[in-house]
């Protein structure tokens, strides 16, 4: 069996498909889907996200997030009090961007519907993946749903070189040892297009870290904190970084499937079994406390889901 199975969304009853789902799930949290209908929406994202960070960093950093306005151009971003080498743009659902959260790029006329297309598309096939998990676990009632409203997608850059000049160099954070270190996702699910170039690894509960490789019309699958509490444990947040890139850069853009806003975040009655490992906690304090640190060394670890274990 593969350590990182393919799951052909057009066939998943086949033989082996689900209990291949499982094993992965219960092991590190990553898997691949195909036949995802999401192709068309994915190529055109993926060359309006090549042109974007084509252009000059002095025109990107016209859309600079903060955090006051945390959606946007960033290239300075911390994992686990460290700076990781990547460039990102984030935004969220431009169907509802009434309130102004997302910044869109000057010059750029074709970037908010091609965003605005692959937003969509991936919060259909995460529609999808929730169910089976739940189908996987055995859940019949009382399904864990997320929001396409409060679902965020990012495009990365992780060049060879750090983008920031000696001088700013001396005044930010010194760069870490990895492009994007380890950590887990805060949300459900995280749906990931990348590129050919590799580098993305995952920790293994039985091989130690392991290599996720691309492969081409698939989308890569990684549970977050949510799905490992709601699970009680049973499936594994994935533990992930990627490599730095030695020979040539690195695109990859991953959607993030969160819950509803209100939403609180506890084991579900049929896998806890009376023996709950978490206490229910609420999504909005969750993901607050993991953003907090991305701008800036909070002195501490950002806040995991073990902060809400039952001891």
């Amino acid at each position: 069996m593969k350590k990182v199975p393919i799951i052909d969304l057009r066939a998943v009853d086949e033989p082996g498909q689900i209990a291949a789902l499982d094993a992965a799930c219960r092991d590190h949290g990553f898997f691949l889907v195909s036949g995802h209908g999401a192709d068309d929406a994915i190529g055109r994202m993926w060359q309006q996200a090549s042109d974007f960070f084509s252009r000059p960093r002095s025109e990107l950093r016209k859309i600079e997030r903060t955090a006051e306005k945390p959606l946007g151009y960033f290239d300075r971003e911390l994992t686990k009090r460290k700076r990781d080498l990547k460039q990102v743009f984030d935004f969220t659902r431009p169907l509802t961007d009434e309130s102004g959260y997302n910044q869109w790029p000057e010059e750029m006329a074709a970037f908010r519907q091609g965003m605005s297309d692959y937003h969509e598309a991936m919060g259909t096939v995460a529609v999808q993946v929730m169910a089976l998990l739940h189908r996987a676990l055995g859940i019949d009632a009382e399904p864990m749903c997320g929001d396409p409203d409060t679902s965020t997608a990012r495009l990365n850059y992780y060049p060879v070189d750090d983008p920031l000049s000696g001088e700013e160099q001396a005044i930010n954070t010194e760069l870490g040892d990895m492009a994007l270190h380890h950590h887990t996702d805060p949300g459900l699910v995280t749906l990931l297009v990348q590129d050919d170039t590799g580098g993305l690894q995952t920790l293994s509960t039985d091989h130690g870290w392991i290599d996720v490789p691309p492969r081409e019309g698939t989308i890569i699958v990684n549970l977050g904190d949510s799905v490992q509490a709601w699970s009680n444990d049973i499936y594994k947040a994935a533990v992930h970084r990627v490599l730095p890139m030695t020979e040539r850069a690195r695109m990859s853009t991953p959607y993030f499937y969160h819950p509803a806003r209100d939403a609180i975040i506890e084991p579900h009655p049929q896998l806890a079994l009376g023996q709950p490992h978490y206490r229910p906690f609420s999504w909005r304090e969750f993901i607050q406390n993991r953003v907090d640190d991305n701008y800036a060394d909070q002195g501490k670890e950002d806040t995991q889901v073990s902060k809400y274990r039952i001891a």
